[in-house]
């Protein structure tokens, strides 16, 4: 249960953390708000002509009488519309940080320097396509396990009262995990964790795990409050990464946005007793 807490606390350092530094806060919002406009755009675009779509899809039924034709052409354009939003919600994260890769590591990397004892972040070799690359494969390869997931407690949800009271339960603790892995994959992903050990790490810690990731994926259910705890989220998902490998953590806080530090006690300079050391992985 410690674990439990620990979680909870990192997602809500990562919160306080981008607070303090307004301008990588702002920083972190971008790929949020670039991802929100295409996927409105998207959702307009179906509410404008998902009839239309639906009509030639179905020249079946050209000759059906009033009112079924209304009725059943109207239900699937219904259908179309409620697949889609579905679709946005579980896949705006994973498009977010595929969009926000530069933006995300960045912000990442100033959270690294901030709360490490000597003030650097690993930085990873790779060109920044191959970055991509590998984050967008790994994304879509949590996706597929997600959707894996998904049907398995969909098909699950009907069997009486467990599907009404366990099942949504178990739905969200899995809903926590695949949202912690893909934001601990920025951290981890500049540190050269393939993804077969970065699930290995949180099937580790999973109350961890839990701790930061269901309650996220509650609050993500609430329209547009993704988009602004996103930032936050990226910075407590670095923190726990951080702690999942058992790397030396500053519980201080450097002057914010890279403003000069003067070495004195709580701005992270040399000599600053506040330092705290997240216990290693359990294999």
């Amino acid at each position: 249960m410690r674990d439990l807490g620990a979680g909870f606390g990192h997602l809500l350092k990562g919160q306080r953390w981008v607070a303090r530094h307004g301008r990588s806060y702002g920083f972190g919002l971008v790929p949020g708000l670039i991802t929100l406009v295409l996927y409105v755009g998207v959702l307009i675009a179906l509410a404008l002509w998902g009839s239309d779509a639906v009509a030639w899809a179905t020249p079946f039924a050209d000759d059906w009488s009033s009112p079924w034709l209304g009725l059943f052409r109207g239900f699937l354009t219904a259908v179309l519309f409620a697949l889609a939003l579905l679709l946005a919600v579980l896949t705006f994260t994973a498009v977010t940080l595929l969009v926000g890769q530069p933006f995300y590591d960045e912000l990442s990397v100033r959270v690294d320097r901030d709360v490490s004892p000597d003030g650097t972040a690993p930085e990873s070799d790779l060109p920044l396509w191959r970055d991509l690359w590998i984050s967008g494969r790994d994304s879509l390869r949590i996706l597929v396990r997600a959707a894996v997931w998904g049907v398995l407690l969909f098909a699950l949800g009907f069997v009486p009262v467990v599907g009404q009271t366990a099942i949504p339960v178990i739905g969200f603790l899995v809903t926590g995990f695949f949202l912690t892995e893909e934001l601990a994959a920025v951290a981890l992903q500049r540190r050269g964790v393939e993804l077969r050990e970065r699930l290995a790490l949180l099937r580790s810690r999973r109350m961890l795990v839990w701790g930061f990731g269901t309650p996220l994926g509650l609050a993500f259910l609430v329209p547009l409050v993704a988009v602004f705890l996103m930032p936050g989220a990226v910075a407590g998902a670095t923190l726990l990464a951080r702690e999942l490998l058992g790397e030396e953590t500053r519980d201080g806080d450097r002057p914010a946005d890279g403003a000069p530090a003067d070495g004195t006690p709580g701005d992270g300079g040399p000599g600053d007793p506040e330092v705290s050391s997240g216990p290693a992985p359990k294999h």
